[in-house]
């Protein structure tokens, strides 16, 4: 059944506002408003400010399990290139990796399953989650009571924009989104004048060591058939080209598909950053710091082939993918069975899909690639992908709340 059209009309109006106007990690107070009242008209029992800006929305249909929809609030750092009519109000920020579609998709899924409680039973929780980008949103709506403040559900669900063709929607058959590590590292070197450097000890030279040197770590200590990314992101030293800075510091992120891989390249960066800072002589040992991570995020077997089965039924087979697995990276798992050490609750079951939205119109001219997450030039097909997006969570959501 296709979105009635006035519940479509609402969730586009909805996601041109989003859109238009964007709110970083932690600092979502316009959009969690916005959602609050959307959730507050279906009758939803709400609760805000959960871990920062959090929402969530309760709507009782009588017995039965308890599913929660998950969508995120923030928005990135990123110059928007879009050109679109509706393009961010906001200097410097931008909705680039499609958090505005999820959310408009989520308020739509809810109206549409309000409307229609006579085809599901149980309870349904719709969480509108603070600062995924930072990866502490999940974290913090948890360590804040979510699981005390909403029922505890059997199931969590969420989907994700990816540039695959508008309208389809992908599964995977193992890991969907690597797990990560976060280090920030600093070397103390000796600084001093740029025109007596035998007097120093020069922590940018050492930190151009680290960053070669940790290139080998995947390129010749890792399984090739083992997939890791090392990215360095971030290297900042001294303010002033005629001066040898005190300190040198490298921000990087490691992403694996396993917990065991994780702690290979964390170790490997250690020790490639205390040996070359050892190498340069600088005066005191590195500090590296893990100052963040996200679990592998893993469907629930045979939960996820209920939802894969109930969407196909939907969409029809040929609209429905196989995801290969991305070196992307969420919170979410937080929020199932891979948090229950932070919420603890065992048992809690997840389900992850890709929504296609790359649009079609023009590509086979175009030999460039289609703009992906997180560039200033993401523009979703919003005509297709975001009907498909809500009929892909309440078709998810009536497989799990069976009348």
């Amino acid at each position: 059944m296709a979105v009635p059209a006035d519940i479509l009309r609402t969730a586009v109006e909805r996601y041109l506002d989003l859109h238009a106007h964007p709110e970083l990690s932690g600092a979502e107070h316009r959009t969690a408003g916005l959602f609050a009242a959307w959730l507050t008209a279906e009758e939803c029992s709400v609760t805000t400010g959960i871990g920062g800006h959090g929402v969530a929305g309760v709507l009782r249909n009588g017995d039965g399990p308890t599913v929660l929809l998950r969508a995120e609030l923030d928005a990135l750092p990123v110059t928007e290139r879009t050109g679109l009519p509706y393009a961010s109000t906001v200097r410097g920020v931008m909705h680039a990796c499609g958090h505005d579609l999820h959310l408009a998709a989520l308020a739509a899924a809810v109206t549409l399953l309000a409307r229609e409680r006579d085809s599901w039973s149980g309870t349904l929780v719709a969480l509108g989650q603070p600062a995924e980008e930072s990866l502490t949103g999940a974290r913090a709506v948890l360590t804040d009571g979510l699981y005390e403040r909403v029922p505890v559900p059997d199931v969590v669900l969420a989907q994700h924009c990816a540039p695959i063709a508008a309208g389809t929607v992908a599964h995977a058959r193992g890991p969907l989104l690597a797990g990560s590590r976060t280090l920030e590292v600093v070397l103390h070197g000796r600084g001093g004048h740029a025109g007596a450097p035998q007097l120093t000890v020069d922590p940018v030279v050492a930190a151009a060591a680290v960053v070669t040197r940790l290139q080998a770590v995947v390129a010749r200590e890792t399984d090739p058939a083992e997939q890791a990314v090392l990215t360095v992101g971030r290297l900042h030293a001294g303010d002033q080209p005629n001066v040898v800075p005190d300190d040198a510091e490298l921000g990087i992120t490691l992403r694996a598909f396993t917990e065991d891989a994780l702690d290979r390249l964390t170790a490997a960066v250690e020790r490639v950053v205390r040996a070359e800072s050892e190498a340069s002589a600088c005066p005191t040992p590195p500090e590296v710091t893990v100052t963040g991570s996200s679990p592998v995020l893993m469907a629930d077997g045979a939960t996820a082939r209920a939802v894969f089965a109930a969407q196909a039924a939907h969409f029809g087979a040929a609209r429905m993918r196989d995801w290969p697995g991305g070196m992307a990276t969420e919170d979410f798992p937080l929020l199932g069975a891979a948090g229950a050490g932070l919420h603890g609750r065992s048992g809690i079951r997840s389900v992850y899909w890709m929504l296609g939205t790359a649009s079609s119109a023009g590509v086979a001219a175009v030999p460039a690639p289609v703009p992906g997450n997180h560039s200033p030039e993401y523009a979703p097909d919003v005509r297709t992908a975001l009907p498909t997006g809500i009929e892909a969570l309440a078709a998810a959501a009536r497989a799990l709340l069976p009348a």
